[in-house]
């Protein structure tokens, strides 16, 4: 999301927003998670390629470690990347649940 005073840049880890012209390579957010990070990218896509949907992007480790990638965008929202797996389990876990 662009305004015209800047970008609305939301934590991953807290949820908090912040309005910021540009990301600095080494943001922190007020709760201590790194803003210019793999898993606050809008790019961020598990299970692809160094999980990420820019083919030309550097491998990076640690994706909650600040970077400095250049393909870096903020999410407009923190990725929900352990809810489907967690939402499904559970899901399976009742289908296949031994009934009294």
């Amino acid at each position: 999301m662009r305004e015209e005073r800047g970008m609305i840049v939301r934590c991953r880890a807290c949820g908090a927003e912040t309005t910021a012209e540009r990301i600095a390579m080494r943001a922190v957010c007020g709760c201590g998670a790194w803003l210019h990070c793999c898993r606050n990218c809008e790019l961020y896509a598990p299970g692809r390629a160094n999980d990420c949907r820019e083919p030309r992007a550097e491998r990076v480790a640690d994706k909650d470690a600040g970077n400095f990638c250049d393909w870096f965008r903020p999410a407009s929202a923190p990725p929900a990347t352990e809810r489907p797996a967690t939402s499904a389990r559970a899901a399976l876990d009742a289908l296949f649940r031994k009934k009294p």
